[in-house]
């Protein structure tokens, strides 16, 4: 459905001068296109808060010099969803303020502004791109590398990891099913289980990362089960995860929200839980110290394929919680 356009209001009169749009009066992208009025809000707040964050206390603002280490560059999916980019927004805050004085900056695939192709123009030097993302999906694989090839000799710049799987990852997916209401004593361990909902990919490696991350977070949680479900090109959907676990006794099933920021499918996996539905990521600290150790790992590291693997990232084999098949015979069970 389409949204209201924002209208100024209509002058009295023949002849009176048209009033300015808006696109013309904010500083703002005139490329850019806005969704609803709420987008429209978050990107000039957003824009606000990166030119108030040059300023010094005695008003003068932070000269624009070329910082000792490479650039830091963030790059998001991008989402419909104006809360996606206040996530984002406020995760790379935290990072700013455990790094004070790194040159961080965003990027988007696609959909949200500033644009990855933007970013990477206004750098010069050498940057890291930190993939904001939860696995290797055709994003990381394909896209980030394409567009940075594009960027011109400018840019001397590699990618680093994505977020997951990762420890800290796991420690942030249990921080915010904790905010949820999570429990567990000795009488509801043997009734509980989790479904880990992720957006899906149909590259095999975005499973397997994915997988690894439910057996991790298993572990975290004391051996409860959890099985990692998709909202889209990928199975099992999250409905099936959830028979599954009823089907072996699992009646008290939370849902754990394996998307780094709000949007329509975290919105929708999180409708279909039957006891709590854990927040996005967000700007959770743990993943602020995660995308920090990611730029720091690419850094110490020679440059890796565009499919890894990376540290930390390669699956696990041995566990049968990397086995796909493990996980359709528990779906079908």
């Amino acid at each position: 459905m389409t949204e209201p356009e924002l209208r100024q209001p209509s002058p009295r009169g023949r002849g009176a001068a048209r009033p300015p749009s808006p696109e013309q009066t904010l500083p703002l992208d005139s490329a850019a296109q806005f969704d609803s009025a709420a987008q429209l809000v978050t990107r000039i707040t957003v824009q606000l808060s990166s030119q108030l964050s040059r300023v010094r206390l005695d008003g003068t603002r932070t000269p624009m010099t070329p910082t000792a280490r490479p650039a830091l560059v963030a790059v998001a999916h991008g989402s419909r969803d104006p809360g996606a980019l206040r996530a984002v927004t406020a995760l790379l805050e935290r990072v700013r303020e455990l790094r004070p004085g790194l040159d961080v900056r965003l990027g988007h695939i696609e959909i949200d502004r500033p644009a990855l192709t933007d970013t990477l123009a206004g750098l010069c030097g050498e940057a890291v791109l930190v993939p904001l993302l939860l696995g290797r999906g055709h994003h990381v694989k394909h896209d980030i590398p394409r567009t940075l090839a594009a960027a011109g000799r400018h840019l001397r710049a590699r990618v680093a990891a994505p977020l997951g799987p990762h420890p800290l990852l796991v420690e942030a997916l249990y921080g915010r099913l904790v905010e949820a209401g999570w429990q567990l004593d000795a009488r509801s361990v043997r009734g509980t289980g989790v479904v880990l909902a992720a957006a899906g990919s149909r590259d095999p490696d975005s499973a397997a990362d994915t997988r690894r991350t439910a057996r991790l977070l298993s572990e975290r949680l004391g051996g409860v089960p959890v099985l990692p479900a998709y909202a889209s090109a990928a199975s099992p959907t999250v409905p099936e995860a959830l028979r599954a676990l009823a089907a072996r006794g699992r009646h008290r099933i939370a849902i754990a929200s394996y998307f780094t920021a709000p949007g329509r499918f975290a919105a929708q996996s999180a409708a279909k839980g039957p006891w709590i539905a854990a927040a996005p990521l967000g700007a959770h600290p743990a993943i602020a110290r995660l995308v920090l150790h990611r730029y720091e790992e690419a850094l110490t590291h020679a440059p890796a394929p565009a499919d890894g693997p990376w540290p930390d990232a390669a699956p696990d084999r041995r566990n049968p919680a990397d086995d796909p098949a493990a996980t359709s015979a528990l779906v079908s069970a």
